[in-house]
């Protein structure tokens, strides 16, 4: 199918997106399949390798316990951290492998090979999955890609995918892959890109599916900032981070009890900083399109929802007060419009860290972001576009060189820098009429090949960058 908004926006499970909740889904798909071929009621031995990025920065993201708890039929948009940390415990104690829930394996993460320095030609977050049976004959012999944002391309079906991509983009009623013809639709319909985007959801869901999907996610992602604002202490991994959530939500209450305009920053970047610390110690959160830009859409909607004329929450005091139908409006409108926005990037270019750079996560996102919000404060679809293209064009190069491969420093600072750069890129675009130098299309492309230049040292491997010039402990 095409990418629409729920593919862009799904539950997970932190730290990463590429590589937790890719990996996860490969293993559960991988369980699903061993089920569905009965090849776990005889003995079998299990094999996992995982290559590039993966291998390189696979522990500090989480990526050998999340093909563990894929393997055991775990999925990421069900799991809940409860359910994930008793598995996890039992497993580290070293309990056996549930192999699809039913074939007890002893198998755990140092069984797991890790390969950094090889590359598989397809993308450099490689996982291939063998089972032999009792006698050595392979049963079983799968790999997969996971392409960012969560999503998992299967070794072989490249061609497939892309041909049926092309044909459900033409079952739209609104097809499009460019900025260009995105807003050649809403010119010739004089409709707005939320309405571009909801029209083609429409395809496949009635709209009262799309409204209540579109309100769960954002009830998932307050949860996650209301998670974060109430768990205190260090962040898990040695580079003991402090979460600071917990006490700016105490000093912003204190300080700005009648939320004042003037506070405005303050409030995106707590926002920002409480899901990506939520996503840091592996909580519940939301792809946005990606685990480690999680906190970057959540901030700017809170924005929205509480800074823009004639939709403010007026509940003071409180994170999350109940939307009324018109708050539930933005909620919608703004999150059409930020997944017209990202089916771009993932059409012309790359949501992932390891292929493109962390321009492709936090500056996607930063996109997204800024879209969403200038449709909310009345932009037109070239105004929407044009916010889109300024916070994109300030992202452009930008590196992953996550500390320890973790997904905290730099990248908890990052989504909150990037949150503002949105607000701003959004405000600078209404206050225009439209009209700019550089398109969207252009800058999303310009972002694909230096994406393609950049060393591989600065892609999601820990292998320069702060990565190596800030010790670890």
């Amino acid at each position: 199918m095409v990418v629409g908004v729920f593919d862009l926006f799904t539950v997970g499970i932190g730290p990463s997106s590429s590589h937790t909740v890719g990996p996860m889904r490969a293993g559960a798909t991988v369980a699903h399949e061993l089920r569905e071929r009965g090849l776990l009621t005889r003995p079998c031995s299990l094999q996992v390798d995982l290559y590039g990025s993966l291998a390189a920065t696979g522990r500090g993201h989480g990526t050998l316990t999340a093909v563990l708890l894929g393997l055991e039929g775990l999925e990421p948009e069900e799991a809940l951290p409860a359910q994930v940390e008793e598995r996890l415990a039992a497993l580290a104690a070293g309990g056996p492998l549930l192999l699809g829930g039913v074939c007890s394996l002893p198998f755990g993460t140092e069984d797991i090979g890790l390969h950094p320095l090889t590359v598989l030609p397809r993308h450099t977050n490689g996982m291939r999955f063998r089972l032999a049976d009792a006698d050595g004959a392979v049963r079983y012999d799968e790999t997969f890609f996971s392409v960012g944002g969560g999503f998992v391309v299967r070794e072989g079906e490249e061609a497939a995918v892309r041909q049926e991509l092309r044909e459900t983009r033409q079952q739209l009623p609104f097809p499009f892959r460019t900025s260009a013809e995105l807003l050649g639709h809403c010119a010739r319909g004089r409709v707005s890109i939320g309405a571009v985007m909801l029209a083609n959801e429409r395809a496949s869901r009635t709209e009262p599916e799309i409204r209540a999907g579109l309100l769960r996610i954002w009830e998932v992602m307050e949860a996650s900032i209301i998670s974060g604002l109430r768990r205190e202490g260090q962040l898990p991994g040695p580079l003991k981070v402090r979460r600071r959530a917990p006490g700016w939500y105490a000093r912003l209450l204190a300080e700005d009890p009648s939320r004042d305009p003037a506070y405005w920053q303050e409030w995106a970047n707590l926002v920002a900083l409480a899901v990506t610390e939520e996503n840091a110690s592996g909580g519940r959160i939301v792809t946005a399109p990606t685990n480690g830009a999680a906190g970057i859409i959540p901030a700017v909607l809170h924005h929205a929802l509480h800074y823009c004329p004639r939709v403010r929450r007026h509940a003071l005091g409180r994170l999350n007060p109940p939307l009324v139908p018109a708050q539930e409006d933005v909620v919608v409108r703004f999150l059409l419009t930020s997944g017209a926005v990202g089916v771009l990037f993932k059409e012309q270019a790359s949501i992932s860290g390891a292929e493109v750079g962390c321009q492709g996560e936090v500056g996607s996102a930063s996109s997204m972001a800024a879209a969403g919000l200038a449709e909310i404060l009345g932009g037109t679809p070239a105004q929407v576009e044009n916010a889109a293209e300024i916070a994109m064009e300030h992202h452009l190069g930008l590196t992953c060189d996550p500390v320890g491969g973790l997904v905290q420093v730099p990248c908890i600072e990052r989504n909150a820098i990037a949150a503002a750069e949105a607000i701003n890129a959004a405000r600078m675009a209404v206050w225009g009429d439209g009209s700019h130098v550089v398109t969207l299309d252009e800058v999303i492309v310009t972002m694909r090949e230096t994406g393609r230049d950049m060393s591989s040292k600065y892609k999601e491997t820990a292998m320069g960058g702060l990565a190596v010039n800030v010790p670890e402990c």
